[in-house]
C-alpha cells in the first residue's frame, strides 16, 4: 500500500494528487493507494482519500505503507523515518501556490544527497520515483536514522532563519 500524505498547511497541494491519480488510471501504479489530502481542492478519482485524520490514523497508515509519499515537511518526513519506510517526498514550490515560500525544496535537497528520500522536483516524475523506492524497500540502513534526520532538519530551519 502506498500512503499519500501532505500535512496540514492550509494551501493545496493538487499537483502531487492529480499525478498520482493519473497513473492509476493509466495502470502504471497498481498498489493500493490512500491519500491524506488536507486541504487540496483536487478531489482524487482513482484511490481512496480524507482529508484530515487524527493522529493515531495517520500513525497506522504510516505503519502499515509499503512507500510512503509525502510533501516535504519535516513532521511527515520524521514520522515516516520512525517506521523505517522508503519515502518519496515531493516538496511544496511557492511558484505553484503551495507554500509562502521554498523551504521544503530545501529539506528535501539535503536529505535526498544523504540517501534518505526519494526526491521528486518534476511531478512527471513521481512515477520513476515510486519505482525505485520499491527496490530500497528491503530496508537500507543508510535510509533512515531519526537522529541524523532530525539533525538536518534543524540545520535546514538555522540556514532559512539566518537568511532572514
Amino acid at each position: 500500500m502506498i500512503f499519500i500524505s501532505v500535512g496540514t498547511h492550509y494551501e493545496q497541494f493538487d499537483r502531487l494528487l492529480k499525478e498520482m491519480d493519473k497513473l492509476i488510471e493509466t495502470k502504471k501504479i497498481k498498489d493500493k493507494v490512500i491519500a491524506q489530502t488536507g486541504y487540496s481542492t483536487y478531489k482524487p478519482k482513482n484511490y481512496k482519500h480524507f482529508e484530515f485524520a487524527n493522529w493515531q490514523t495517520i500513525l497506522k497508515l504510516n505503519k502499515e505503507a509499503n512507500i510512503i509519499v509525502t510533501h516535504g515537511g519535516a513532521g511527515n518526513l520524521l514520522t515516516a523515518s520512525h517506521f523505517n519506510k522508503p519515502t518519496v517526498a515531493v516538496p511544496r514550490m511557492k511558484k505553484y501556490g503551495e507554500h509562502v515560500n521554498d523551504h521544503q525544496l530545501q529539506l528535501v535537497k539535503k536529505l535526498e544527497r544523504e540517501g534518505r528520500v526519494v526526491a521528486v522536483y518534476d511531478i512527471t516524475k513521481l512515477e520513476n520515483a515510486i519505482i525505485k523506492a520499491k527496490t530500497l524497500k528491503a530496508g537500507n540502513q543508510k535510509l533512515r536514522r531519526e537522529k541524523k534526520i532530525i539533525s538536518i532538519i534543524r540545520s535546514c530551519i538555522e540556514k532559512i532563519a539566518n537568511e532572514k
